[in-house]
């Protein structure tokens, strides 16, 4: 039991190391709080559910489209309201408020459109039957669902540390200010890195049914309590950070749901609150602050 919970909470934590990037990411660049991440990843869900639904749509062909479209849409949003924040005297503050209005308005939508009502994917869909991994017998589905995680990592590495504009984001995410006296365009280098953590979003959710079970409009509230505690075990502000708190959540969450069930859904709370109390930097906090 305790080999199986440790490779099925790895297995976890690349796919949570999804759901987090594109949260840090954002913050990381921008110092805003983005809580209608989750209600992202939920329309990224949604996305894939009717196009698998109603025009019989393969998750991978749907995770492109998710990506492409959320990245269409992210862009043009951070300019439409972020702009506007970094006018406010305390605007870590301000986004708050405002994603949380937002988060509300995606909720309350999706609840119009798409009903109460679980949906989910069939797992069958990325593969029938289990497949083992050091000894651990896992779902097809878990195990596609967690590489096609890794990947996305993978790509968010090369993009910040393989290319010009990663070079830029990441200076920008050291000092706004240097970075905006040193000529960068800050504004474009913010309203792309923006665009892909809500595409980031949008293809977590691609995969929710498989690796959470089910859809639902409120979702997002769960998935914003789960991400928050992925980042700030690892470092709030280090994208890559995510991967170390994405696996310790993933490990934490399987042994409890092994060990101790009835406290399962406790684990995000306990995490942020015994990490803010014992360790409020994250793991990787020290290297963030002598970047």
């Amino acid at each position: 039991m305790l080999q199986q919970a440790i490779v099925s909470g790895l297995v976890f934590g690349l796919y949570f190391t999804l759901v987090g990037l594109g949260l840090n990411l954002i913050f990381g660049v921008m110092r805003i709080v983005n809580i209608a991440h989750g209600d992202f990843l939920m329309l990224g869900g949604y996305a894939a559910y009717w196009l698998f639904t109603l025009a019989g749509v393969h998750p991978f062909l749907a995770a492109l489209l998710v990506l492409a479209v959320f990245l269409a849409v992210g862009w043009p949003l951070y300019y439409l309201i972020v702009p506007r924040l970094a006018l406010a005297r305390d605007a870590e503050m301000l986004s708050l408020i405002l994603f949380f209005g937002l988060s509300q308005v995606i909720e309350a939508l999706a609840t119009i459109a798409f009903g109460t009502t679980e949906r989910s994917i069939p797992g069958r869909v990325l593969g029938i039957g289990p497949f083992s991994l050091a000894g651990a017998m896992l779902p097809k589905a878990w195990g596609i669902s967690a590489l096609v995680s890794a990947l996305a990592v993978g790509a968010v590495a090369f993009y910040l540390y393989r290319t010009r504009l990663g070079t830029l984001t990441r200076a920008v995410m050291v000092s706004r200010d240097e970075a905006l006296a040193s000529g960068i365009d800050t504004n474009r280098v913010s309203a792309i890195a923006f665009g892909i953590g809500i595409a980031l979003a949008g293809l977590a959710g691609v995969f929710a049914p498989f690796m959470l079970g089910s859809l639902t409009p409120s979702m997002g509230v769960d998935i914003n309590l789960a991400a928050f505690a992925v980042i700030v075990v690892g470092s709030l502000g280090n994208p890559l950070g995510t991967a170390i708190g994405g696996m310790v959540y993933g490990v934490s969450l399987l042994l409890m749901q092994t060990y101790l069930s009835s406290w399962a859904n406790l684990l995000p709370n306990l995490m942020l609150i015994l990490v803010l109390l014992v360790w409020p930097t994250g793991i990787l906090g020290r290297e963030v602050r002598r970047a």
